[in-house]
């Protein structure tokens, strides 16, 4: 610190952020709980402005080499997107410079000019204009600040801007603040006075999304800060006299009855075009809407999407080049910022088998269905069955009942009528709750419009209580910030990773103030359980289980051990209902059962998805603390080894109260179950352990005067009962079975000394 100081690190606007925490932790599920693992801390950052990192410093003990730190030194500097990093123990110091890709060292740390000059010839940047303009202050009214990947998108995109690239693409995934992104580059190009010509004026940016909730929500939130420079193109009216401009592509764009609104703007009109969601739209070889981009071609464009290339959206990063920084889904549950989430594969007996009507079967209107086997994607689209949308609705119903009833779900449903149908099911379910909050149960499509946009106003915000259940389609896979959902339920194929990755996203978002630390994804037709087996997916989750439910929604669990994923096969062609009539058939009859629980669990190397029985992957993560029955003997026995190796179970997702329901033996001790799991050893219960203890251990009893063996025997009951959980003392004096007759703690301490 001295010699940092002395470098003149610790004068303003230069600073030395001591111990800072970038990350927050992972979240690991554990049971009904959950533990956080240990945050990412660096030693010290060294910035040139309060929103500009220059360097990381690792420090070691004076014991230490400099070179112990240099790894970690490294780590920090690359996750940080730094150019600089500096290994020390104090008294020798390295510096790690990954312009020239040396290792040197010096004597003391350069000065922040010394640093500041050499990070400006390393990326070209030497206009003292655009120097400026990197440097511009970000806007600190919001409440919270920017996190360290937010930072990273910022200071990148800023700075190709000023280098002249005019074609950027950011990829970052679903809840990791896309849009604040967005409004801090806004604003630092905006209150720099930064624009495409070099004038001497503010810029004009067009924010462009393809729904209007995409632009609703920015332009009255975050974007507030730009006050009267706001304005949002709608009902065909132009004006040109303002600089931060919100649109939807239907409001620009031209078709058979007018001519496009965005010829209304010259082409040179905005210095800066952002495209949300650009996955989705304009930048689509084939779509009506590029014609916008290519309107104003001139323009720096912006484009943000959740979703890595892939064919699906292959178009965008053609468009677009690749993207100057990624931050992924799988990073953002690592680094604490995402919410991990466990999948429920549930199957009902017709979407494992198919389902085939009887010779001559007639639909609700009278029409004979067509001969054929139906598969899960032709449920709802060519073939309504009533009785299996009202098996997903009663195991839905139960599942809640199970876990919260007030938890906050989306049900994603494969047309409008399918979410009316699930919502009337749902409702008659929970008429209770129903009859107490008129509003539990919603559909949101386009049909409900204004009416709708409430339901999910009411949704969205985190201080309501209701509605509780949204059934919708296609509206809320995108642009929801809906952080206290905490079930997905997909209730309909999805056959796009892009899509599936949105849908996820509605429920990624954290509000530990909430109890909201992690989510549920309830799947009733194979689509999350088929698209995490894709490899591209970057994001696994905490763990899989499928079920199977009964018509009545009643579940049936088994386990399995493979660990390949069987490809679905094709459906064959069906039959369209005759233009004019009903476009699908609605078979109404029929008894359908839930028939499967698989637990999908990550492999070591953090990568790929295999299927385990939970007791299996808990046996295995035993083994890696312990190799033996006598090594986790011996750690057990000594208190704060024992207290590591739960620790340690528990980062991994292991709590001993499911491990026990998991394995049907709710008496048995966790010591012995661990080993009974890992090592194949004898399984005995509490109460036969205790029982032993009383046998094999006589002598032990017998020193005791008659009041303390009593004080024993209701302490081995307690724990017979209990389990080691409630064996803690002196605490366990304290409460029942301990007869109140024996007398408080001190009373019985007492006794005991006066009895010898």
């Amino acid at each position: 610190m001295p010699k940092l100081q002395l470098a003149g690190w610790d004068n303003d606007p230069h600073s030395i952020a001591e111990q800072r925490t970038i990350t927050d932790g992972r979240i690991v599920p554990v049971g009904k709980g959950f533990v956080r693992k240990p945050p990412k801390r660096v030693d010290y950052l060294l910035r040139y402005r309060r929103d500009f990192d220059l360097a990381v410093v690792e420090a070691k003990a004076g014991y230490k080499t400099a070179a112990d730190a240099v790894q970690q030194a490294r780590t920090y500097a690359e996750m940080l997107d730094l150019k600089f990093a500096y290994a020390t123990n104090g008294a020798d110091i390295i510096e790690i410079d990954y312009f020239t890709g040396t290792e040197t060292r010096v004597a003391d740390y350069p000065t922040p000019d010394q640093l500041w000059q050499r990070y400006q010839e390393g990326v070209g940047l030497t206009k003292p204009q655009s120097v400026e303009q990197l440097l511009a202050p970000y806007n600190h009214t919001q409440a919270k600040s920017e996190r360290y990947y937010q930072q990273i998108a910022i200071n990148r995109t800023v700075e190709a801007i000023l280098k002249g690239q005019d074609r950027l693409l950011l990829t970052m995934a679903t809840g990791t603040g896309k849009t604040f992104v967005a409004f801090q580059i806004c604003w630092k190009l905006w209150s720099s006075r930064w624009n495409r010509t070099g004038e001497h004026r503010r810029p004009r940016i067009l924010y462009l999304a393809d729904r209007n909730i995409l632009v609703d929500q920015p332009k009255d939130g975050l974007f507030a800060a730009f006050g009267d420079a706001r304005y949002k193109i709608e009902s065909g009216e132009v004006v040109q006299s303002r600089e931060m401009y919100f649109a939807i592509y239907q409001a620009l764009a031209e078709d058979e009855r007018r001519l496009g609104l965005f010829k209304s703007f010259p082409p040179d009109f905005f210095d800066l075009v952002i495209v949300d969601e650009c996955h989705r739209g304009s930048a689509r070889d084939d779509s009506s809407w590029r014609a916008i981009l290519n309107y104003f071609s001139l323009a720096y464009q912006l484009g943000m999407t959740a979703t890595p290339l892939r064919d699906d959206n292959r178009d965008t990063y053609v468009y677009f080049g690749n993207p100057i920084y990624e931050y992924s889904l799988r990073q953002g549950i690592e680094d604490g910022f995402l919410a991990p989430y466990r999948v429920h594969r549930v199957i009902t007996q017709w979407d494992a088998a198919g389902w085939r009507p009887n010779r001559d079967e007639l639909d609700r209107y009278g029409r004979a269905i067509p001969d054929d086997e139906y598969q899960t994607k032709d449920f709802e689209r060519v073939i309504a069955l009533r009785a299996r949308t009202q098996a997903i609705a009663h195991h839905l119903a139960e599942f809640l009942k199970k876990t919260d009833r007030f938890a906050k779900t989306i049900v994603f449903c494969v047309d409008q009528e399918h979410a009316s149908e699930i919502r009337e099911a749902l409702i008659n379910l929970n008429s209770d709750l129903v009859a107490q909050h008129p509003d539990y149960v919603c559909r949101v499509t386009s049909e409900e419009g204004q009416i709708g946009r409430g339901h999910l106003s009411r949704f969205q915000d985190v201080e309501t209580k209701s509605p509780v259940v949204l059934t919708t389609s296609q509206l809320l896979t995108t642009g929801v910030d809906a952080p206290t959902c905490k079930n997905v339920v997909l209730a309909r194929v999805v056959g796009s990773m892009s899509e599936f990755k949105q849908i996820i996203g509605r429920g990624t978002r954290l509000r530990d103030d909430y109890g909201k630390l992690w989510f549920n994804i309830i799947d009733y037709t194979g689509s999350a359980t088929r698209l995490f087996a894709d490899p591209s997916f970057d994001g696994d989750p905490t763990r899989i289980t499928e079920e199977v439910i009964t018509e009545e929604g009643e579940t049936t669990t088994i386990t399995e051990t493979t660990t390949e994923e069987d490809e679905p096969e094709a459906s064959p062609e069906v039959v369209e209902p005759p233009a004019g009539e009903p476009r699908k058939f609605y078979f109404d009859g029929g008894q359908v059962e839930v028939v499967a629980h698989l637990v999908h669990e990550i492999d070591p190397n953090g990568r790929q998805l295999r299927v385990v029985r939970y007791a299996d992957y808990a046996a295995e993560a035993v083994r890696t603390l312990s190799p033996s029955a006598q090594d986790l003997r011996a750690r057990w026995a000594n208190a704060e080894q024992r207290n590591e190796i739960i620790q340690a179970l528990a980062e991994r997702g292991i709590s001993f109260e499911e491990l026990a329901e998991q394995a049907k033996q709710p008496d048995a001790d966790p010591f012995d179950l661990l080993c009974h799991l890992a090592f194949n050893a004898p399984l005995r219960t509490r109460r036969e352990r205790a029982q032993r203890l009383r046998q094999e251990r006589k002598d032990f009893f017998e020193k005791y005067s008659p009041e303390a063996r009593e004080i024993l025997d209701e302490l081995l009951e307690k724990y017979a009962q209990h389990g080691d959980a409630q064996f803690v003392l002196p605490d366990v004096l304290h409460v029942p079975p301990i007869s109140p007759s024996i007398g408080k703690p001190p009373q019985v301490r007492a006794r005991h000394h006066a009895q010898g």
